[in-house]
């Protein structure tokens, strides 16, 4: 019994001994306390419309500022795709199917790699089918990439393009 009182008491001791050594002592890893880190805010301001306006110039799009009752509005030039009926549409159902699918997978990632700002059906069966609007430096790079749809591929539908200016960031409501 007496080497179990010894060896509660030096387990004790030990373990104040540890509690004591520590207490006060600042980390010596320079890592701060919750209480010492200072929320700091980013040090950039965001770029005026004129650095935008001549960063996108540098990227070869075109552009120009617009001042309306004292609002600037930073102007850009997109191309207005119109996805017209084709010469050919007399694929069976199954193959319509599959170019439809293949034609919304082309402009989700037209969409997705910043290429195309809006697309959407017409709400009618004339002959415009819809419309795209490409984000891309030039109406070749629009036209090129339009022309890569598998519906266009395959004449289902045809394109024309129009160049179309809009605020740069301008939304639909």
């Amino acid at each position: 019994m007496a080497k179990s009182n010894k060896m509660k008491s030096i387990i004790l001791i030990s373990a104040v001994a540890v509690l004591v050594s520590c207490k006060g002592d600042p980390d010596v890893r320079g890592i701060q306390s919750p209480e010492e880190v200072q929320v700091r805010q980013p040090d950039t301001v965001p770029p005026s419309i004129e650095e935008r306006a001549e960063d996108l110039k540098d990227r070869g799009y075109q552009t120009f500022v617009y001042e309306d009752d004292g609002e600037k509005h930073l102007m850009q030039q997109y191309f207005l795709v119109l996805l017209k009926s084709g010469k050919n549409r007399s694929q069976d159902s199954a193959t319509a199917a599959e170019l439809q699918k293949q034609h919304m997978a082309h402009l989700n990632r037209m969409a997705s790699e910043g290429y195309m700002s809006l697309a959407g059906p017409m709400g009618n069966d004339g002959e415009i089918r819809g419309i795209a609007v490409y984000n891309t430096p030039t109406l070749e790079v629009a036209d090129s990439l339009a022309k890569m749809d598998p519906m266009v591929k395959a004449g289902r539908l045809e394109v024309e393009i129009h160049p179309w200016w809009a605020a740069k960031g301008g939304k639909l409501e």
